[in-house]
């Protein structure tokens, strides 16, 4: 990042002030692409001051990233809390989600950065300490959607079904079929739970509808010898 690209602000000195200059840095250039004497520059600070606040680079990065996450993100952690139809739950979620990547095109593009991110120790550090509750929470109300399936591979699509129509925003509008509306946070939404409620073979209150094996009809009882 060239300093042609800072631009002064008046001094700030706490912590919290820092992570919320920092993250819009690396939201925009990534990791690689930010110095601490960039982030020292924009926060008003010297260096020597800012590794009062942070021992490095990689210290600064993790707790910008889990600083931006824990806010963006706190309002949907409720959903997991309270009782009431599963379905009900992620599809609040799910609609919730699209609606926060559609406004904050920041923090859509530090999670875009974060998963191109190759340095495996700093990747274990953000599922470590940033995203394991969150995913953790996501699993468990996976099991009780669809008690059939892997929990973890379910979250993994739910997540990527939300968050790839906003990756490739730029280039899908130039690919046949394109409509406006494709834009739109609440049709993704639909589109994704229509998607998870058909594909897991699900009626529309959430209900498992298996496909009978050999030898079995519709509606028979398959515990019955």
């Amino acid at each position: 990042m060239g300093s042609q690209m800072i631009k002064g602000i008046p001094k700030r000195k706490t912590r919290e002030e820092i992570l919320e200059l920092s993250a819009p840095l690396f939201a925009q250039y990534g990791y690689d692409g930010v110095s601490m004497r960039d982030v020292a520059a924009v926060a008003g600070l010297t260096q020597a001051a800012l590794y009062y606040y942070f021992s490095d680079k990689d210290q600064l990065y993790l707790d910008a990233v889990g600083c931006a996450f824990e806010e963006k993100m706190e309002p949907l952690k409720a959903l997991f809390d309270g009782a009431g139809n599963p379905w009900d739950r992620l599809e609040s979620f799910v609609f919730q989600f699209a609606r926060l990547l559609a406004k904050e095109e920041n923090f859509r593009r530090l999670i875009q950065w974060v998963l191109l991110d190759s340095d495996e120790r700093r990747l274990q550090s953000l599922a470590d300490q940033v995203f394991r509750d969150l995913f953790s929470a996501l699993r468990h109300l996976a099991v009780e959607v669809a008690p059939g399936h892997d929990p973890q591979s379910f979250v993994i699509s739910l997540i990527g079904l939300v968050i790839y129509p906003f990756e490739t925003r730029s280039v899908r509008r130039f690919l046949p079929g394109y409509q406006r509306q494709h834009e739109d946070p609440e049709a993704i939404a639909r589109h994704v739970v229509g998607l998870m409620r058909n594909g897991l073979g699900t009626n529309s209150e959430g209900k498992s509808q298996q496909t009978p094996g050999p030898g079995q009809t519709c509606g028979a009882d398959v515990s019955a010898p």
